[in-house]
């Protein structure tokens, strides 16, 4: 899918309806902008509430440490 967007003269983007239904994205959600190269990489940050559970079942004794580094 390859859609494109203009930046306002407000520095404003709306992201195009095809590219936020795909991805499930709603009006209020919160994005982060991490620079790639010659472009920027845009990613919703997740909400806590997605996160729960994401470490079940993790053995913490399997820790690696610092002091186990050359």
């Amino acid at each position: 899918m390859t859609e494109t967007a203009k930046l306002s003269s407000k520095f404003q983007i709306s992201i195009p309806k095809a590219v936020r239904e795909a991805h499930g994205w709603k009006a209020g959600q919160t994005f982060a902008f991490i620079p790639k190269g010659t472009g920027v990489l845009v990613v919703p940050v997740p909400r806590r509430d997605d996160l729960k559970g994401l470490a079940k079942g993790a053995n913490p004794a399997d820790h690696r440490d610092h002091a186990d580094r050359f």
